[in-house]
């Protein structure tokens, strides 16, 4: 898991929008909902959720989408990159793609969100909670 004051960068795939997050995350996991996999195109998204504090643009902007009621999705106007969640559910937090950072290997899903939506052929062989503290996105 990522460290308690280190800083960590990410960003987009064409490198217009970069990004620094502070110290660690308030948790990680693997998120199955239906509107994160359309937003990703993905069979299941990884998050980061950090405090709002910790995270900052530091070279251009994302535009931003209203997926659904209180949620905002963030990603790069330029090649597409889905790169934040924020939601009303959870004020002061937002919530990073996990493959966006330059170091996704420091984040490891420690639980699954939305676990009665996951895919029926997706299996996984880890020791992540199903809908611990129900943190996803």
């Amino acid at each position: 898991m990522a460290e308690t004051d280190a800083t960590y960068g990410g960003g987009c795939q064409c490198g217009a929008i970069r990004y620094r997050l502070t110290g660690r995350p308030l948790w990680t996991a693997f998120c199955h909902c239906q509107s994160c996999r359309r937003a990703t195109g993905s069979a299941v998204a990884a998050y980061a959720g950090y405090a709002a504090d910790r995270f900052a643009y530091v070279a251009g902007a994302p535009r931003r989408h209203g997926s659904s009621s209180g949620v905002t999705r963030g990603f790069c106007g330029a090649c597409g990159s889905p790169l934040t969640y924020e939601g009303e559910r959870w004020p002061g937090e937002i919530h990073i793609h996990i493959g966006t950072l330059d170091q996704p290997e420091a984040f490891p899903p420690e639980g699954h969100a939305f676990a009665a939506e996951r895919l029926p052929w997706l299996h996984f062989a880890d020791d992540a909670q199903d809908d611990a503290g129900d943190t996803g996105s």
